[in-house]
């Protein structure tokens, strides 16, 4: 049995009270805190207090699965070892396996255990060596695990827990409100030792849903979080985390015993000896997005799921309209919080957090040029029957092909390399799918062989082939992965691109995403100004408002900016970084 401080008891009693107001609370909070620190020594005495310290402008991601580099003679997690090593080892220091389990299915969101990694990649040494070098990320999938998993299959056969582990409902509930992010139907009817039951699938009929109104299938999970933090695991994304509780008559999705449940993972990683930070992925509505953070009090971090579809919406019509708008709503991360920036994720581009913030023409536009660039749009069920659009499948590389009203064009790498330097600029981390940095165009055959959409954007490269590439320096791969590593670094060394640093919008016209950020100690200021436009655009020098008597540089090119020009004039999506520190 655990110590457990006055402090911790209390806050963690008020959780367990709203979330299971019919349990023990007491032993309930015994089980969780043995669940989760069965080495009483992981446990600190007092909660690390909010703040900045987990992370900094060093920080930046790159998301990959195990196997998007592969030979058929190696494990690929020592191939991926090699290409972090080889290509990325002192640019990005973090690095997000998506599921590295067993699976089924929906390439790893299918888990059927999460004990151990998925042998075709490699095992736990393989996993501990990646996270000895790079700060590793990996996924919990709350919501849900394989039909083929062995919780699934005791709960077939009745066996204890696992016959409690499954959400259930009947044909008749009234179901008509649930948030559905697929078109699939939400139950699936099987045969029990305990009769014919219909249980809940929010994704798909091969991924079941969990039922945490069993707080056994919490304690669960609890103990893979430690198993994951034991061998090496610094970040853990929550996925799927929105959907996990059911109230039939509700939407079922962001219930308060959901974010109750959030809570009480960050009060353990606060008390966690070792910094662990959490991250919830919810694709949906930005406000809705928002909310896990909480009162500093949940999510250390969230995606900013917003970003990708406004960013290629501003790069695709020549406007920076609704990316400025958008950004100026968007409330500074709270103290001890931070957003996670990115583009593209293996998934695609949601367009859910575009919601509110694009007409449906505008997004109507967007998926038409989408479809001319070789894309394919996913679409979700709404409760009156109907389907909408859900993200549309394409890499961010081959989105950037070129615009609506001009179509295809010559200036694909130059739009591209703005899409991924304003994601460098904003206020918190940056991550870049693998895919981006490598420039991989759409994988049409992935799609063709599999019959699943998303596969476009999830190709696997034969790992000399991408080598040889990578090594001539006139490959497209090689100069989009160059420019890259080139602009991350340069982010790195200034401080004003802290998570945390001040961010203002600036408002030099719908042609111009500019942004100024300065330094926590505020002796450096950076306004990073971006053409959206395949036309060079000139702006007036003293809109910028630069300090008068300092010098100023661009530090993307090193070049000294001279102040006694009127004009400041941007190349078809080029992008300046204008500092008072060289």
């Amino acid at each position: 049995m655990q110590i457990v401080s006055s402090q911790l008891r209390a806050r963690l009693d008020a959780l367990l009270i709203q979330i299971y107001p019919d349990h023990d609370t007491d032993a309930l909070r015994t089980q969780i805190t043995d669940a989760f620190w069965p080495d009483p020594s992981e446990q600190r005495n007092r909660a690390r207090a909010p703040g900045q310290t987990l992370w900094s402008e060093k920080d930046s991601v790159v998301i990959t699965y195990g196997n998007s580099v592969q030979d058929g003679k190696h494990k690929p997690l020592d191939l991926l070892h090699d290409f972090l090593q080889r290509y990325l080892m002192g640019t990005i220091n973090g690095v997000h396996i998506l599921p590295f389990f067993p699976f089924t299915s929906d390439d790893g969101f299918a888990v059927t255990d999460y004990r151990t990694v998925n042998s075709t990649l490699g095992d736990w040494e393989d996993i501990e060596r990646i996270a000895s070098e790079f700060r590793l990320m990996s996924d919990l999938v709350l919501n849900h695990v394989s039909s083929l998993s062995h919780w699934f299959s005791d709960y077939l056969q009745g066996h204890a827990p696992y016959d409690q582990f499954f959400a259930e409902a009947l044909p008749s509930d009234d179901l008509s409100d649930v948030v559905r992010p697929r078109t699939s139907p939400l139950l699936r009817e099987v045969d029990t030792a305990n009769g014919t039951k219909h249980v809940w699938c929010t994704f798909s009929h091969d991924q079941v849903d969990l039922d945490f109104h069993n707080p056994e299938v919490l304690l669960e999970f609890l103990r893979i979080m430690r198993l994951h933090i034991n061998h090496g695991v610094q970040i853990i994304r929550l996925d799927a985390v929105a959907f996990i509780w059911k109230t039939l008559g509700t939407s079922c999705v962001h219930l308060p015993e959901t974010h109750a449940i959030v809570r009480l993972m960050r009060l353990l990683c606060d008390y966690n000896a070792d910094p662990v930070v959490l991250i919830t992925e919810t694709n949906v509505p930005n406000a809705e997005n928002l909310s896990y953070f909480g009162n500093r009090n949940e999510a250390h971090m969230i995606y900013n799921f917003s970003l990708p579809p406004l960013l290629l919406h501003a790069l695709m019509s020549g406007s920076a309209l609704h990316l400025n708008q958008w950004l100026m709503r968007m409330p500074p991360a709270q103290h001890g919080c931070a957003y996670l920036n990115f583009s593209a994720s293996h998934d695609g581009i949601g367009v859910r957090g575009a919601e509110g913030l694009l007409s449906g023409d505008e997004l109507g536009d967007m998926i038409g040029a989408v479809k001319e660039f070789g894309g394919l749009v996913s679409m979700r069920a709404l409760a009156d029957g109907s389907e909408k659009p859900y993200e549309m499948n394409i890499t961010f590389f081959d989105a950037c092909k070129g615009t609506i009203l001009g179509g295809q064009d010559d200036l694909q790498f130059e739009r591209f390399l703005c899409s991924q330097t304003i994601v460098m600029a904003l206020e918190g981390v940056p991550a870049f799918y693998i895919h981006s940095l490598l420039g991989t165009p759409n994988d049409h055959d992935g799609v063709a062989k599999t019959d699943v959409k998303r596969a476009i954007n999830r190709h696997r490269w034969d790992y000399p082939a991408l080598r040889a590439q990578l090594d001539d320096p006139a490959s497209i791969h090689a100069r989009v992965l160059d420019a890259l590593k080139s602009r991350i670094a340069i982010r790195t060394a200034h401080k004003p691109f802290n998570p945390n640093a001040t961010q203002f919008t600036m408002q030099l016209g719908e042609e111009i995403f500019g942004l100024w950020r300065q330094s926590r100690e505020r002796d450096q200021s950076i306004f990073a100004m971006h053409n959206v436009t395949d036309h060079p655009v000139t702006i007036p020098l003293q809109s910028i408002n630069l300090i008068e008597g300092e010098e100023w540089w661009d530090i993307l090119t090193g070049a000294r900016i001279d102040l006694t020009r009127r004009d400041l004039t941007f190349a078809p999506y080029q992008c300046r970084w204008l500092s008072n520190r060289p």
